[in-house]
């Protein structure tokens, strides 16, 4: 999909505290091969604060960032991959309530790590064809993987779990960086492969605690064989960088910066280095793996880290390359106009989770 006038006005990143990977090792959390793999430093942590309090944490700072009031906003959006910090609740209410105040629609989406740049490619529809008359609209992420349903070094052991929130508010009235393309695919026959063999159950961790997401792969390469598996999804990941590219006009080398998952390094080789020939210097490999794996928030992390830090500039192009559990895949090409505000500053960083 090729999009017009569609804007990114500011952007907020929440990584309460840090875990560092080798006081993890020593203290048995997390096997030597995980990290010898993964070549990760530390991931984000949470100690006490709840998903829901992270983002309404990042969504203030957004709007803040992106000088949007209360009718600004006609839709907020929240991506998340697990438990949020209640049971049967809307937490994006929550976020609605904390944050901007308003009485917009306020949804959860729930597509795993592809979360973000499925709420992106909704915000975007739902701005261009004017719903609600506002010009802006908010979308957040958030994630605490924490004990007893996740081990965050064993759960998926190629990538190290990240405790932390983002949020985006994307815009029809400008900003520092004009949304260009945005693509999603989605290949259902590979769903089994987060669920595997286990029937259905009536509450969580029935099976077994933490979850186990090589047991589920296992059970459904048993089934399929391993070259299925990955050639269906090299094909989707093809699918959605391609068309991306395509609608905004541009060849994978034209793009100054590829914002992929946070993973680890031997997952990114074989995923993205090495299909896609991306240089890691293109990427934020060096800050992502000092911060894990965020859920549905790496994309928007790495822009914000990009744009604070001003490495990325005006004229620079950026690929936002996601995948999720399901499976569904998203790519955006997004083109830096200009210098946010909020560029010399750090962020929300360690502020106390508070309302107000």
């Amino acid at each position: 999909m090729r999009v017009e006038d569609i804007w990114i006005r500011g952007t907020a990143v929440r990584l309460p505290s840090s875990l560092s990977v080798a006081d993890a090792v020593a203290s048995g959390a997390c096997p030597p091969r995980v990290a010898a793999a993964t070549g990760m430093e530390s991931v984000a942590y949470s100690p006490d604060e709840s998903a829901a309090e992270m983002a309404a944490v990042a969504a203030r700072h957004a709007l803040a960032r992106a000088g949007s009031g209360p009718g600004d906003v006609g839709l907020i959006l929240h991506a998340d991959t697990y438990h949020q910090g209640q049971d049967l609740w809307p937490v994006a209410s929550y976020i609605q309530r904390e944050a901007a105040g308003n009485s917009c629609p306020a949804l959860e989406i729930r597509q795993m790590s592809n979360g973000g740049l499925a709420a992106m490619d909704l915000a975007a529809a739902y701005l261009t064809a004017g719903h609600s008359g506002a010009p802006d609209a908010l979308l957040t992420t958030a994630d605490r993987f924490c004990e007893p349903g996740i081990d965050r070094w064993s759960t998926d052991p190629g990538t190290p779990y990240a405790d932390g929130a983002t949020a985006l508010v994307l815009s029809r009235r400008g900003g520092y960086a004009r949304l260009r393309s945005l693509a999603l695919f989605a290949d259902p026959e590979l769903e089994p492969m987060h669920r595997g063999d286990d029937p259905f159950t009536r509450a969580p961790f029935t099976h077994r605690m933490p979850v186990d997401f090589e047991e589920a792969k296992r059970a459904f390469i048993g089934r399929t064989g391993m070259s299925c598996a990955i050639s269906r999804a090299h094909h989707g990941q093809q699918t959605v960088v391609k068309q991306a590219l395509a609608d905004a006009g541009l060849e994978l080398a034209d793009a100054r910066w590829v914002l992929l998952p946070h993973f680890g390094r031997r997952r990114l080789q074989s995923i993205y280095y090495t299909p896609f020939g991306i240089d890691p210097e293109r990427t934020t490999w060096e800050w992502s793996r000092t911060v894990g794996h965020l859920g549905a928030g790496d994309q928007f992390a790495g822009l914000d880290h990009l744009t604070a830090t001003g490495r990325a500039r005006p004229g620079d192009r950026v690929v936002l390359v996601s995948v999720g559990a399901g499976y569904s895949w998203g790519c955006a090409v997004v083109e830096i106009t200009g210098v946010p505000e909020h560029s010399a500053d750090t962020g929300p960083g360690t502020e106390p989770a508070t309302g107000h």
